[in-house]
């Protein structure tokens, strides 16, 4: 998570530290001596991706500064089920409060990653790239993303800001009002400045050659067949990048990318994951 900002991280677990315990931690404060130390250990139980143990690590160390956390792994590595991940050393009230928020985050950016990973394996040999979409969690979007870099896969567009993307509803709109999307094309490359690209999504082969022929710089193939995306990417003939999306399974993601597409774009690799299961076991002899 080295693209990451910090600044971004540490907005994320403030937040989620105040929701998780607003008032402070009730059940530790009336449980625990104050200055009772903990030490405890990330363990994975099972294998998969590691992603975000920067931020899981940061969870602590913004409650006790004076924590330490032992990396055992870092971001991108694969790791065996029994795996120790890091090991944490710090007050046992901010350990305690810091352990869900912690264990919440790793759990799910380390699934996105180990989903990621499957994606990208499964296309290997090919020069398809995988790539995420917006499809992400609200707030945590730059976690998200940067868990898929940790499985090897790509990001699409971060936001709305960066890229012209022209979908389906855009070019509805654009039906109702009588504009060609040829047309609608040229008159968006008239107004934006060089530097920006600008994609068009299409559900039909008989749409292709307008959209590649107004200078669209990726066409994106929706919900095509593995016939349609074959003939999509011989009609454009390197003359856009050529992007498949929709409905796309790690059972199928293979043979779309044998199709000769680009890029394959994948929801699921942010709403459809399972987060991995790991634990913080804490030690129970005397620290």
């Amino acid at each position: 998570m080295s693209l990451t900002p910090a600044a971004a991280v540490d907005d994320i677990l403030t937040r989620a530290l105040a929701e998780d315990a607003p008032w402070g931690d009730l059940t530790s404060e009336a449980f625990l001596p104050e200055g009772a130390r903990a030490r405890a250990a990330l363990v994975a139980r099972e294998p998969g991706v590691a992603s975000g143990l920067t931020v899981f690590a940061r969870t602590f160390t913004l409650l006790d500064p004076a924590a330490v956390v032992d990396p055992h792994a870092a971001d991108g590595d694969r790791f065996a089920g029994g795996d120790v991940l890091a090991v944490v050393d710090g007050d046992a009230r901010a350990v305690l409060r810091a352990e869900r928020v912690g264990l919440n985050l790793v759990q799910r950016l380390s699934g996105v990653a180990t989903a990621t990973a499957r994606y990208v394996e499964a296309v290997t040999g090919t020069r398809a790239r995988v790539v995420d979409t917006r499809k992400t969690t609200p707030g945590l979007r730059v976690l998200e993303r940067a868990a898929v870099r940790d499985g090897g896969g790509h990001n699409h567009r971060y936001s709305l800001s960066d890229a012209v993307l022209a979908k389906d509803n855009h070019l509805a709109v654009l039906a109702a009002q009588g504009v060609s999307v040829g047309d609608a094309i040229r008159a968006a490359r008239a107004r934006l400045p060089h530097t920006a690209t600008i994609e068009v999504e299409v559900d039909r082969l008989d749409q292709v050659e307008e959209v590649v022929a107004a200078g669209v710089t990726t066409i994106m193939l929706d919900n095509f067949s593995l016939a349609d995306l074959r003939a999509g990417v011989a009609q454009v003939a390197g003359r856009a990048i050529v992007e498949a999306s929709g409905g796309i399974t790690l059972d199928t993601v293979g043979e779309v990318a044998r199709t000769g597409v680009d890029v394959i774009s994948v929801g699921a690799l942010t709403h459809g994951v399972r987060s991995l299961d790991l634990g913080l076991d804490i030690a129970t002899d005397a620290v």
